[in-house]
């Protein structure tokens, strides 16, 4: 990130994508590490997992049906089934949370990097791989506030598209009225994810966790609100776009083989895209917002990670703040 602060609010949607891709191939070393250590892993996992489900799906929906067609009760195979259940969602289960602790290693670590370049320092991976497990559990509880947040925004739609089924019938304003309502949801939901990637830039950065990020994220993103819809909507459009590419093609033996390993290796750099797009995001808020970038608290709040400094959370130290000068 070579741009002035005072200069990174002119940036607009291009621009961020531009400043992104410079900032990675400037930082390309120590980026391939960390891609290597938390992104690819993450990107393995999260498409791996929709083979493992699918072929326990297909045992499932196999032994119902024999049950289903069976003229006699059979406890064995009716065991067999809830069986089945029962490590399926133990197997989701270890997936979600495998997941999210690479995204949470990977946000902490990503941040960090061009937090740190950004003030001169030099960056190596031994002193990210330092830093990252002492970030993680702030960024979990972050991670909580908003699916809190995810889980009452899903609850109200769901109701709201309930009212839909139940009040109108199937009629051309019927189907626009469906088509209306989900294009809100879809706006509401990629806010709500630009939101909580904000909060996680300011969790690293700032004294903020948990609820106080996710209301700093969104004053920060204020007068930049689609801007920051725009950069995410582009983001989940190609991961989509990844994701339809696997589905079609990945089951079809040795073909099959080749488009995963493609589709790995895009979903692993789209990751590493939408990080630094975060972290460039953050810093053109604080910049339309006015707030200088307090190096002396910055740099206390990731030196404290290192033990280098007293951490921020004690000293109260905010970034965008003004401190009192000390006169000896």
């Amino acid at each position: 990130m070579d741009k002035p602060q005072e200069e990174m609010q002119e940036l607009g949607f291009f621009g961020i994508y531009k400043e992104s891709i410079k900032t990675i191939l400037s930082l390309k070393k120590i980026f391939t590490k960390i891609t290597l250590a938390f992104i690819l892993p993450m990107s393995f996992i999260f498409l791996f997992h929709f083979v493992i489900a699918r072929i326990i799906d297909w045992k499932i929906d196999r032994d119902e049906e024999r049950a289903y067609n069976s003229n006699v009760e059979n406890e064995h195979l009716y065991r067999k089934i809830s069986s089945e259940w029962i490590w399926y969602w133990i197997f989701k289960i270890i997936y979600l949370s495998f997941l999210l602790l690479f995204s949470l290693l990977t946000t902490a670590a990503v941040v960090y990097t061009i937090a740190d370049t950004y003030l001169g320092n030099e960056v190596t991976f031994n002193k990210v791989v330092k830093v990252v497990p002492k970030v993680w559990k702030r960024l979990a509880l972050t991670f909580l506030w908003t699916y809190f947040g995810f889980f009452i925004y899903n609850v109200v739609a769901g109701v709201v598209f309930l009212i839909w089924e139940t009040t109108t019938t199937f009629s051309t304003f019927g189907v626009v009225m469906f088509y209306v309502i989900l294009a809100i949801y879809l706006v509401g939901f990629i806010y709500i994810t630009a939101l909580w990637q904000l909060a996680s830039v300011v969790t690293v950065l700032e004294s903020s966790y948990g609820l106080r990020a996710m209301i700093k994220g969104n004053e920060l993103i204020k007068g930049k609100r689609w801007l920051s819809w725009f950069v995410f909507f582009v983001l989940h459009g190609i991961f989509l776009g990844i994701l339809i590419l696997f589905f079609v093609l990945a089951w079809d033996g040795f073909l099959g083989v080749l488009v995963g390993i493609v589709c790995v290796f895009l979903l692993m750099n789209l990751f590493l895209l939408g990080y630094v797009c975060t972290t460039m995001l953050y810093f053109v808020c604080k910049s339309y917002h006015c707030e200088a970038i307090d190096m002396i608290g910055l740099s206390s709040q990731l030196g404290g990670y290192l033990g280098e400094f007293e951490p921020a959370s004690k000293q109260d130290i905010q970034l965008g703040q003004s401190h009192p000068q000390v006169q000896v």
